[in-house]
């Protein structure tokens, strides 16, 4: 059977947006699946059922999200935001520590490290990100592709760099990871939202790290995170857990029970195809653009787009049926797997006007 009609008979089977839906960068849509688990999940706690079933799927979210990100599950902590997880690295961090950062950068990546008061952070441009590691640097955190508009980390160049300069890497795969293929391994720590491209609920969030934790305190640490959960219920947890679920935060039951259909999805399409698709389409709006006489800011290879000038479309756009995000003043378009060369020409057709 032709590749390309699999992926499209399969998506059609999970998404029916009312819409012109190019917001991923904000929130993912719900695949079908995800929906159903959701309200079946709901109709347990309704009805009073055991929720062992619930609690099994936070462990599938931890394997699924374990091999997209390339690593072993007992490397993957299950916890509710990036900024949660950032704020457990900055903890750790010794007071006078240089954490060097880009420049506006997303809040949950930058703001914990900011607010311990007794660090050094340092930002540069994103450009010159790997360039600006110098002895000294402790930690470089950074996204992996830049929320305001779209633009890929030299990751490779920023590993080596780190490397070289005995600096640990922290990596923010939140607006990357579902289309931009991951290999958390290479850093030592990285995170990763569910709502946008893992196409889950709110509420979930993952964070990996090394087989040693790098260092990092489990400062939130609640009765998940023992090794015996169910005996750490009361008074001090008297084993930590020997893997990262050490580092697990009280589960969203409900969000995890769906985003393991969420990342099911994703992993039978797989990261390859959604990284085609996502970009193939993102090139064809840029392509579209030029033909306008419109330049978007420079993000090559992005499955986000960000078009100065004209953030100030989006309300009319919405009206209208097309739902983009204006990111000061520029309009943020965003494509993933359910969207189509269709949907692109609209939106194009939408701006002509």
């Amino acid at each position: 059977m032709d590749t390309t009609e699999t992926f499209e008979s399969r998506v059609r089977a999970e998404f029916n947006p009312r819409n012109t839906y190019l917001n991923t960068a904000s929130s993912g849509l719900l695949p079908a699946r995800t929906v159903t688990a959701l309200h079946e999940a709901a109709l347990l706690r309704a009805e009073g059922r055991p929720l062992l079933p619930l609690i099994e799927d936070v462990e599938a979210c931890r394997a699924g999200y374990a091999r997209l990100a390339g690593v072993p599950a007992d490397r993957v902590a299950a916890g509710a935001s990036v900024a949660a997880h950032s704020g457990v690295i900055a903890a750790s961090l010794p007071a006078g520590a240089e954490v060097l950062t880009a420049e506006d950068d997303f809040t949950s990546v930058l703001n914990p490290f900011h607010v311990r008061g007794d660090l050094k952070v340092r930002a540069v441009p994103l450009e010159r990100i790997a360039e600006s590691v110098r002895p000294g640097t402790a930690l470089v955190a950074i996204s992996a592709a830049q929320s305001a508009d779209g633009r890929i980390a030299d990751l490779t160049a920023l590993r080596e760099a780190a490397r070289e300069h005995d600096a640990r890497t922290y990596v923010d795969f939140s607006q990357a990871g579902g289309w931009l293929p991951m290999d958390a391994g290479a850093y030592d720590f990285t995170a990763c939202v569910s709502f946008k491209w893992l196409l889950g609920p709110h509420g979930a969030a993952f964070l990996t790290v090394p087989e040693d934790f790098g260092g990092l305190v489990p400062i939130l640490a609640g009765w998940v995170a023992g090794e015996a959960p169910w005996d750490s219920c009361y008074g001090p947890v008297a084993e930590l857990a020997h893997s990262a679920r050490r580092f697990d935060l009280t589960h969203a039951l409900f969000s995890y029970a769906g985003l393991r259909r969420s990342l099911e999805l994703i992993e039978e399409l797989g990261a390859p195809a959604l990284h085609a698709h996502a970009v193939g389409l993102a090139g064809r709006f840029r392509d579209g653009l030029a033909g306008l006489g419109h330049e978007p800011l420079p993000a090559p290879g992005s499955a986000i787009v960000s078009v100065p000038g004209l953030g100030y479309r989006q309300a009319a756009l919405s009206e209208a049926g097309i739902e983009v995000s204006d990111r000061s003043g520029n309009l943020r378009a965003a494509f993933h797997l359910y969207n189509t060369a269709a949907d692109v020409d609209r939106l194009l057709a939408a701006l002509s006007e």
